[in-house]
């Protein structure tokens, strides 16, 4: 199903260095609508969650798994609206505008496993801690190529919702998704059959 846009890590985790890499889009997260506080303004925005992999950079982050490129995420509302940050951001990826027509209904899965050049900064969270974060994105200059992508694709969306899928995002991610009104009505099913299956049992116990 298509996620349609329309008209930091541990304390133990270190950051990759600031500056400008090769990347490739391998994730793709739609945490759904929820409400957030612009500006003493609180507002439903639907999300989208974008990962790269920087497969020049690499870290062991596990002892298991050797090294592994470095990955960071960024945070869009799923808007492509003439001023919207994602409308402005892709504009800059791809090299390009956007027509009317295009802005009607783009689906950011076609991101996944494409190049870019992504420009990384340093900021310092309230606690103190260093974070990366991107801040600009530009389209691969001619002749320039990106290795081949190392982490698998992953596409998570509410239609159909799939449960493994969620249960595999990180901690703080998935208390995020389950503040959204998609979770709440996906997960409904889930509770009922839940529930079903508990009184099936309890019955089952039910001395006959």
């Amino acid at each position: 199903m298509p996620i349609k846009a329309t008209n930091k890590g541990g304390s133990n985790y270190e950051p990759v260095s600031a500056g400008t890499y090769l990347a490739r889009c391998y994730s793709m997260i739609h945490i759904g609508t929820i409400e957030e506080n612009i500006l003493g303004q609180t507002k439903k925005l639907n999300k989208v969650r974008i990962t790269w992999e920087l497969p020049n950079e690499r870290k062991i982050f596990k002892e298991e798994n050797g090294e592994q490129p470095y990955s960071i995420s960024k945070e869009f509302t799923l808007s492509m609206n003439e001023k919207a940050t994602l409308r402005k951001f892709l504009e800059s990826w791809r090299g390009k505008g956007f027509t009317e027509k295009e802005s009607e209904s783009f689906d950011v899965t076609a991101l996944l496993g494409k190049p870019c050049l992504l420009s990384i900064i340093h900021k310092t969270a309230k606690n103190g801690n260093t974070y990366a974060e991107i801040s600009s994105v530009s389209t691969l200059p001619k002749g320039m190529t990106c290795p081949e992508q190392v982490n698998p694709s992953f596409e998570f969306n509410y239609n159909p919702f799939n449960l493994e899928k969620f249960d595999s995002l990180p901690d703080f991610l998935k208390d995020k998704m389950k503040q959204s009104e998609e979770y709440k009505f996906a997960i409904t099913p889930h509770i009922t059959e839940a529930m079903a299956s508990k009184e099936m049992d309890n019955e089952t116990d039910l001395p006959w």
